[in-house]
């Protein structure tokens, strides 16, 4: 928000929940005042029930930076997805497979009946490189990668080819020592209780979004649909979302890897930290002091 501020720009959402409508405090999405503040895009595109593909997501994206440097602004693009995030940055053509909602609905059920880890190891034997990328809890994507690798008859990682993006890039990643984020992703998860997660779900499900959604299905409403269900109490629940949270944190580090040289990394612990992210946007961008 403050580089946002700095130097004119507009920031794109990553976040593969935020695009959801009604998910607001279970994903942190920007308040209504930090929006006016500063453009937001690709936040509240769909509702938790429609379908939404990362080719979607990848057009809609392409969209909103073009349009945002159209209007010699600067882009900024946000956030922790990182199957977004580099499908933008690295241009991936998309396998064109379409679809295809009974062998979905197949692998579905036997999630449901308790095979997601089985799913997962067929993942890893018909393609090691693309299950290395997949956080095994996020079943959509596995069986997303198994329908797009049987079907098309050849592993889902081949098939993602790369074709430049029609803008160039500059990559700024931020990290901390592993102790202290998960001291942040617990006080973040208790602060996401108090503002009335637990409420956000219960009207979720009033409003007829089934706890067997995908949207659904991501950390924080998963456990607290649990609890809701009577599957949990509120304070394994809250403990749960935590530890899956902290998994998610270690999983993150696959995506953007410390040893990455195309990222440039930025400790929180550093103090100029603002001040040097910002100077070495504008030396990309060629920008001078105005």
């Amino acid at each position: 928000m403050r580089i946002a501020e700095q130097l004119c720009g507009e920031i794109v959402s990553a976040d593969s929940r935020q695009v959801y409508r009604h998910m607001d405090i279970g994903t942190a999405k920007p308040t209504d005042q930090e929006m006016a503040l500063v453009p937001h895009h690709l936040i509240n595109v769909v509702n938790p029930d429609e379908d939404f593909s990362l080719a979607e997501y990848q057009r809609l994206a392409y969209d909103a930076i073009l349009d945002i440097a159209s209007r010699r602004k600067l882009p900024l693009l946000v956030g922790g997805t990182g199957q977004y995030v580099w499908a933008v940055v690295e241009g991936w053509e998309i396998p064109k497979v379409a679809p295809d909602l009974e062998f979905r609905k197949q692998l579905e059920e036997r999630a449901l009946r308790g095979e997601s880890v089985a799913l997962y190891e067929e993942l890893l034997k018909i393609d090691p490189q693309a299950a290395q990328k997949i956080d095994p809890r996020n079943v959509r994507r596995v069986i997303r990668a198994l329908e797009v690798s049987l079907r098309a008859d050849a592993p889902f990682s081949r098939l993602r080819t790369k074709s430049a993006p029609p803008f160039q890039t500059l990559a700024i990643g931020l990290t901390e020592r592993r102790e202290e984020l998960y001291r942040r992703v617990d006080a973040r998860v208790d602060t996401m209780i108090e503002r009335g997660m637990v409420e956000e779900v219960r009207n979720l499900a009033a409003m007829g979004f089934g706890f067997h959604l995908p949207a659904m299905s991501g950390i924080g409403y998963r456990q607290i649909g649990e609890y809701l269900q009577g599957k949990l109490d509120l304070e394994s629940a809250v403990k749960r979302i935590k530890v899956e949270t902290h998994r998610f944190v270690r999983h993150q580090y696959n995506w953007f890897r410390l040893s990455d040289e195309r990222i440039k990394w930025y400790d929180l612990e550093d103090k100029e930290l603002e001040s040097k992210a910002v100077a070495e946007i504008r030396t990309f961008c060629g920008c001078d002091e105005g």
